[in-house]
């Protein structure tokens, strides 16, 4: 079991890092990193013998951290962000259908249940897409573009991280033969 990363590397986490109950001063479940955030690795350590764990100062949030090698990456890698992220309230931004059948109307608002992100190479990000739970609706696949913001009060987001807010998708347009919209139920027509 060797590290990965040593003292000085610059990594990005690759999923929101919560209090685990661990990190003094927020209440357990507390968002404390983003993912996507880059820091530098301050320590190396071992948790059970059997778990790599780096201390990751992140700069912009002035935190340090405690995360497991696979959580993180070298932030030189690609990355492809995102504009939701997983409990994110979010709305139809067309009718979403399937097979000339709609399924949610335009507006409908629903939770992001999963974020899916497709591979980036250094040259352009690659694909979003999330798994989004409409009420009265299956589990569907839905591709960013498709998406936008829940009308209402402002989602609670750490102010530090609305500044890396990705800008909204260009406007697709409606129909009910929505592009890349997926259902996650029994049926695997596309």
């Amino acid at each position: 079991m060797r590290p990965r990363f040593d003292y000085g590397d610059e990594v990005r986490v690759l999923r929101n890092v919560r209090n685990d109950g661990t990190y003094p001063g927020e209440p357990t479940g507390a968002l404390l990193i983003r993912r996507g955030s880059t820091g530098f690795v301050r320590d190396v350590g071992t948790f059970l013998q059997d778990q790599i764990i780096y201390t990751v100062h992140f700069l912009e949030d002035d935190r340090l951290v405690g995360c497991r090698d696979e959580e993180l990456q070298p932030a030189a890698d690609p990355w492809t962000p995102s504009r939701f992220e997983t409990r994110d309230k979010v709305a139809a931004r067309l009718a979403l259908g399937r097979g000339g059948r709609v399924l949610v109307e335009q507006g409908r608002v629903g939770d992001v249940v999963r974020v899916l992100r497709g591979p980036a190479d250094t040259e352009t990000f690659g694909e979003v897409a999330y798994q989004v739970q409409f009420p009265g609706c299956s589990l569907l696949q839905v591709p960013e573009s498709a998406l936008d913001p829940a009308p209402g009060p402002p989602q609670a987001r750490d102010p530090a991280t609305a500044a890396n807010a990705i800008p909204p998708a260009a406007n697709h347009p409606p129909g009910i033969n929505s592009p890349g919209i997926k259902s996650q139920d029994t049926e695997q027509n596309p």
